[in-house]
């Protein structure tokens, strides 16, 4: 059983953030993620032995790094009975463990049937989306997922995962493209876009496949942006990608400045300081909307600076090593950059239950180990 647990611990928390993301069920997704935290913390403490193993293993040491980080950043800034930044450290430490764990013990499902189960589930949602919420140009369309950008953020991926791996593709498949295609467009996230065109540049390159997609997509995207709808493509070309951010950039900027060098606290990792915002902006102004901001917010500059050094050296490490994998691997790289771009306008990177946030570290941690495995085979 507890090996099980080590298993697939990392699905259960991935999958449970999709529980969360529902409204009608995210008191039961609550509950889920606070007795798998306990649970999981237990299975660790009693296991120290794997514990030292696994936690100090270099495939693994970048969550060491982080984990350390986040401890002496706690000692210094924080109170022993600041309970909600102590949370935030256990959170992010069990987390980072149970992928860690789960990637170990289980390194072959995660490499070939993980990203197929994670695309039939996102498949799933959509259909009982179609059934619940079957009007999809009234508006954003979100489906039963409580945000049209969570939404596109799912679709999106599971479109990527499909359409990037290296097999041949049944009619069911391509019933399934095209539905995560026509969600994403519906959803009216211009970030969707972005991951669209990023999906094609990693699959073809700069070829002259690539050029005629590009070619019909700019056709398509004037043809409909003529049409009063609420699609990406319409959100694209009547706004900017950041048009609507701006002023929360300036504060969440302001926010950094008002504490630079030591931040606002473990417990603020999607923050902005509301004190600083002119009540007529109070309604509009609800955080950074930008990762890289929020984590500077949150630990300051020189903790922040030393966070984001190791997110990107890591991730820049990994998409060089894998830039010519054809496979599932090639997936992994997707998740990573597309996260990466998509922090410049949402808050990821930092939370510790969110579907975009959990799988970027999981794809960081994936593609460390095989990297591993794969120098020390040859």
């Amino acid at each position: 059983m507890i090996k099980w647990l080590f298993k697939y611990g990392a699905v259960i928390f991935l999958f449970n953030t999709l529980l969360f993301s529902i409204e009608s069920v995210r008191p039961l997704g609550n509950i889920i993620f606070l007795v798998a935290m306990a649970l999981f913390a237990l299975l660790l403490f009693i296991n120290p032995k794997q514990i030292k193993y696994i936690i100090f293993h270099k495939a693994f040491r970048f969550f060491l790094i982080i984990n350390v980080l986040n401890l002496l950043y706690f000692l210094l800034f924080h109170g022993v009975f600041e309970i909600e930044a102590l949370k935030y450290i256990l959170a992010r430490g069990v987390q980072f463990s149970v992928i860690s764990f789960s990637i170990y013990f289980h390194y072959d499902y995660y490499k070939s049937k993980f990203l197929d189960h994670l695309v039939y589930l996102i498949f799933a949602i959509v259909l009982i989306s179609l059934v619940f919420n079957p009007y999809l140009f009234s508006g954003r369309y979100s489906g039963i997922i409580w945000n049209p950008n969570m939404f596109s953020s799912l679709v999106v991926i599971a479109f990527s995962a499909l359409f990037l791996k290296n097999k041949t593709k049944s009619n069911f498949d391509y019933v399934m493209l095209f539905s995560f295609l026509l969600m994403a467009l519906v959803s009216g996230s211009r970030g969707s876009l972005v991951a669209l065109i990023l999906v094609y540049l990693l699959k073809y390159g700069f070829s002259f496949r690539n050029l005629f997609y590009a070619f019909f997509s700019f056709t398509l995207t004037f043809a409909i942006s003529s049409i009063n709808l609420d699609t990406s493509l319409n959100r694209f070309v009547e706004q900017s990608m950041f048009n609507d951010r701006i002023l929360q950039y300036e504060y969440a900027i302001l926010s950094i400045k008002h504490k630079l060098f030591i931040g606002y606290g473990l417990d603020k990792y999607a923050y902005i300081n509301r004190s600083l915002v002119p009540v007529f902006l109070k309604g509009k102004i609800i955080g950074a909307h930008n990762g890289y901001l929020a984590i500077l917010t949150q630990y300051g500059i020189i903790f922040g600076g030393l966070m984001l050094y190791i997110i990107f050296n890591q991730s820049y490490k990994l998409i060089s090593f894998f830039r010519n994998s054809l496979d599932y691997e090639r997936v992994y790289v997707f998740i990573i950059i597309y996260t990466l771009i998509a922090s410049l306008y949402e808050t990821l990177i930092t939370g510790v239950n969110e579907f975009q946030t959990i799988l970027f570290w999981f794809a960081l941690a994936f593609l460390s180990y095989s990297k591993f495995n794969q120098e020390n085979a040859n």
